[in-house]
């Protein structure tokens, strides 16, 4: 029986090349394209991926080619602004047909943010990272209002405070007497009144009040005893209430604020306070006006609330 002798396909160089052709092959990487159909929107058509056949796994490309990007993706970031002119300012340079601005209008947090990259008109999803915010800086002079609201004073730190804050004294509208006058049955005053009374008040500093009177034109009356041997004073007019106007806002337009004068007696001493009316109502005016004028000067739609986060 004879053998027959198998010579190989390849000669033995060839072979080598062969298998090394195939281990090569086996630990290249292998570009695939991975179809996206179905799967929501927001994303191509497909995704490129490199498959590591050595290892058997999927290994993502994003990052290496983010390595590539000369300029950044999207732009992304809340730009934050003291005034509402620089707001409306910096909207209009960056608005495109889908920016909206929103607004909480509420004390104590009242702000406007306006979204760039909002959702399309028509549904299509946003990234919705691109901002513009602007959170309405109080003036010093609202804050120290605000501040001392309910508050009671001394009789020479009530007048200090009055002379301190004469520029922001105003004279009541007609309209404002006719509005206010009847529902406090209180008598305005005017700014040179009050400036007045608190002159009266640092006289009578350490005096004890006598009695308190309330006129029949609203007015009150407090008389002060002095310290002195014979015990005379001299009756004070007490208007009940008064008018504030001042800008709540950094470079902002003005709010009028109704206040009423009160005062309280003690053991002979008095202390004072005022009460600003409704003044948060007045400062949510204040910021829903704006939010008109920024939504007019930026041609954006405007809503109370805020965006999704």
């Amino acid at each position: 029986m004879s053998i027959t002798e198998h010579k190989p396909d390849l000669p033995p160089a060839a072979s080598a090349r062969f298998i090394a052709d195939l281990a090569h092959d086996a630990a290249t990487p292998e570009i695939l394209h991975i179809p996206t159909s179905g799967l929501g929107a927001g994303l191509p058509s497909s995704i490129p991926a490199l498959w590591d056949r050595k290892n058997q796994r999927v290994i993502p490309v994003k990052d290496e080619i983010e390595r590539f990007r000369q300029g950044p993706e999207r732009i992304k970031g809340t730009a934050v602004v003291d005034t509402l002119e620089s707001f409306i300012g910096l909207v209009n340079r960056h608005k495109s047909a889908d920016s909206v601005i929103f607004a909480s209008t509420t004390w104590p947090k009242p702000s406007l943010t306006a979204v760039i990259d909002y959702y399309t008109r028509d549904h299509g999803t946003a990234h919705k990272q691109h901002r513009v915010a602007y959170a309405f800086p109080l003036t010093e002079e609202f804050k120290a209002w605000v501040g001392n609201n309910n508050k009671p004073m001394e009789q020479q730190a009530f007048a200090e405070f009055l002379e301190e804050h004469a520029a922001e004294l105003s004279a009541p509208f007609e309209q404002e007497k006719t509005d206010y006058q009847p529902l406090f049955k209180e008598r305005f005053a005017l700014p040179n009144e009050l400036l007045e009374l608190s002159r009266h008040l640092e006289v009578n500093v350490g005096a004890k009040m006598k009695q308190g009177l309330r006129l029949q034109t609203g007015e009150r009356q407090i008389v002060f005893e002095t310290e002195h041997t014979n015990a005379k004073g001299e009756p004070i007019d007490i208007p009940g209430i008064f008018m504030i106007q001042l800008p709540p806002f950094v470079d902002g337009d003005l709010v009028r604020i109704p206040a009423r004068i009160r005062y309280r007696a003690g053991q002979g001493a008095v202390t004072w306070f005022y009460q600003l009316y409704r003044w948060e109502f007045w400062l949510r005016t204040r910021v829903q006006n704006d939010l008109l004028k920024a939504g007019k000067d930026t041609d954006l739609p405007t809503f109370e609330g805020s965006p999704e986060s």
